[in-house]
């Protein structure tokens, strides 16, 4: 496996695959690694001939109070897990050769990064949506897999690549969960024992509303409803809940379509912690 520290770096390797006829596949994240980042890497190997992770905590995702400075990190675990994933090369650049002195340029989605979790982390989707477009364009991947825990994030990546011609397929792949439910996360390391427990809040309340729908309520107040039963049963913070298009992300006044997203994001303690489904799939 190739380690690669450089844009340079990257944008030689994937060219070389290229070159030599190979479909290149890209999974892009932050690093400290878990089951649900390798399922990632397990479904880019099967669409790619050649596949690479890139490994970067990107500032311009962060804003000025949230954990950019004790974001976990674990660089060697992460490497060890990218070689028994079997994955071809990673990237793992320092902050400044990916934002050198005299960066201006960013990337915006409008409307679609505009609520939800852009309607609370300003500028939030714009770091995300400007270190991706980086990303395409050093790698140039055939194919670039993202989970469905960050909804937004992936409908967001997926018109980013469709607006600028980027010629990339972008996949979704399922949440992966904790046998209790609970949606992997590195941020679940942040939780102490009695917070993790109550963290499940999250995972029951999409049951609930998902068992309400399937008996035929499919008002999305009802649905709301349901997931904040039991936030507060387990004195989880709401940050929102809301039931979108999955297309536009626009809020819906009734899921009377299956694949209608049910997305949640509350604070347990002081983290903050996401989860959605489609409410009828």
């Amino acid at each position: 496996m190739d380690v690669l520290r450089t844009p340079a770096e990257l944008s030689e390797w994937t060219e070389a695959a290229r070159r030599a006829g190979r479909r290149v596949g890209l999974v892009p994240t932050m690093g400290f690694l878990h089951r649900g980042h390798t399922s990632l890497m397990e479904a880019c190997r099967t669409r790619a001939d050649t596949s690479a992770v890139s490994i970067f905590v990107n500032p311009t995702q962060f804003g000025p109070t949230e954990d950019l400075a004790r974001y976990p990190r674990d660089l060697d675990g992460d490497l060890r897990k990218c070689r028994h994933a079997g994955m071809d090369a990673v990237f793992t650049p320092e902050a400044g050769a990916m934002y050198p002195d005299g960066h201006r340029t960013f990337v915006e989605v409008t409307r679609l990064q505009d609520g939800l979790c852009g309607a609370r982390r300003p500028g939030h989707f714009r770091g995300v949506a400007t270190v991706v477009t980086q990303l395409f364009a050093l790698a140039r991947p055939h194919v670039a897999v993202f989970g469905e825990k960050d909804f937004q994030q992936l409908q967001i990546i997926r018109r980013l690549a469709l607006d600028l011609h980027l010629g990339v397929e972008v996949v979704g792949m399922p949440i992966v969960r904790e046998a209790d439910g609970l949606a992997m996360s590195s941020r679940n390391a942040y939780l102490s024992a009695a917070e993790r427990t109550r963290a499940l809040a999250l995972s029951r309340g999409l049951q609930a509303a998902r068992a309400r729908w399937a008996a035929g309520d499919h008002r999305s107040d009802a649905l709301r409803d349901a997931v904040r039963t039991e936030l507060r049963a387990a004195e989880v913070r709401e940050d929102y809940v809301e039931v979108v298009d999955p297309a536009t992300l626009e809020p819906l006044p009734r899921a009377d379509r299956p694949d209608a997203r049910l997305l949640v994001a509350a604070f347990v303690g002081t983290t903050r912690l996401i989860d959605n489904t489609a409410i009828g799939c």
